[in-house]
């Protein structure tokens, strides 16, 4: 109506839409829409900001062990934005920490929702950066409780907290004999003619383990030049994520002993080499208890950061690991 108005410009326009609406009974109506209307764009232009840390996993120094990314969510983030900032922080892992009802607090709350994420892809388990968050709670936000459950893909996990460091409460994934002849383009294009003593596969974490020959030493494994580029042409089917080099242990002497050494590869899934991985110790923690006979194991993992994981399989098939972490950064993620 008001539209036909020709008479006082704009204003008058305005003013007689406002005493129609006021004489019909709706102008509080159109009032609180506007309102609602200008809260949700300050909502959306209003910078994101979230709590960050990160922390090196599975070492007691600074700039050693495997560094993680972990995020706090007060309230729910939009599902892309999850691999948005783990490929803006460009680390092997980044851990988003959720509450799980709206009440719970993160210094007193016990039980959280985890997810991880590499700068290419969410990941069903992270154990180096279930430990960081684990730490970043313990030891920052000053969490009260002495363990947490972290609900995820893999089911719950727990952590708890002790004197010398935080152990991580993580399934055990069992191994089966592979055959050579169907992975050798894969292995050969790795670590080429380098001596191998034993394949195995976990077909619950899509892992390849290649045990290396027992002739070979800790040093040998530290300076194999392992060839990522081209495995993700070699096996691109689906079987294999994560590629597991690892060799026996040797008595100590001058050097701590250790029960096994390890290196991990997952190009597959974004990340060339990682430094220290849990989950890749859920699969070597079966094979090697079944190798020495062994319940508890201490084990290195050869990467140039290197990190050292005490293993305990326990009676109900699943298997404790212990490390330390220092939280090396805190700040502000806003975007």
């Amino acid at each position: 109506m008001a539209c036909y108005l020709k008479q006082g410009g704009l204003k008058f326009q305005e003013r007689f839409i406002q005493v129609y609406l006021m004489q019909s009974g709706k102008l509080q109506e159109v009032k609180q829409i506007t309102s609602n209307f200008e809260s949700l764009q300050k909502q959306l232009t209003r910078k994101m900001k979230l709590p960050i840390f990160i922390a090196d996993a599975f070492t007691a120094k600074a700039f050693y062990g495997n560094p993680a990314a972990v995020c706090l969510l007060e309230n729910k983030l939009d599902e892309d934005m999850h691999q948005k900032i783990a490929r803006e922080m460009n680390l092997s892992e980044t851990a988003f920490i959720r509450k799980l009802h709206p009440t719970d607090d993160f210094t007193q709350s016990s039980r959280f929702g985890l997810r991880w994420f590499t700068p290419a892809s969410e990941v069903p388990l992270c154990g180096h950066a279930t430990l960081a968050s684990a730490a970043v709670l313990f030891h920052k936000i000053k969490n009260v409780n002495s363990a947490l459950t972290f609900v995820t893909l893999s089911g719950e996990l727990k952590a708890r907290k002790v004197e010398d460091g935080i152990v991580l409460d993580l399934p055990l994934y069992p191994v089966q004999p592979q055959d050579f002849h169907e992975v050798k383009d894969l292995i050969k294009t790795a670590i080429g003619d380098t001596l191998v003593q034993d394949i195995c596969y976990s077909p619950d974490t899509r892992k390849l383990l290649v045990r290396l020959s027992d002739t070979y030493d800790r040093s040998f494994l530290e300076k194999l030049k392992v060839n990522t580029q081209n495995l993700l042409q070699v096996e691109n089917t689906g079987k294999v994520k994560g590629l597991i080099l690892t060799l026996k242990g040797q008595p100590g002497g001058q050097t701590q002993a250790f029960d096994f050494y390890s290196r991990y590869f997952a190009p597959w899934v974004g990340v060339a080499e990682d430094p220290v991985t849990g989950s890749a110790h859920t699969v070597l923690s079966s094979y090697w208890s079944q190798q020495l006979g062994k319940k508890d194991m201490h084990a290195f993992q050869c990467s140039c950061r290197g990190g050292e994981l005490e293993i305990s399989l326990r009676s109900d098939g699943r298997v404790d690991i212990r490390g330390g972490a220092a939280v090396v950064l805190e700040g502000t993620l806003m975007a």
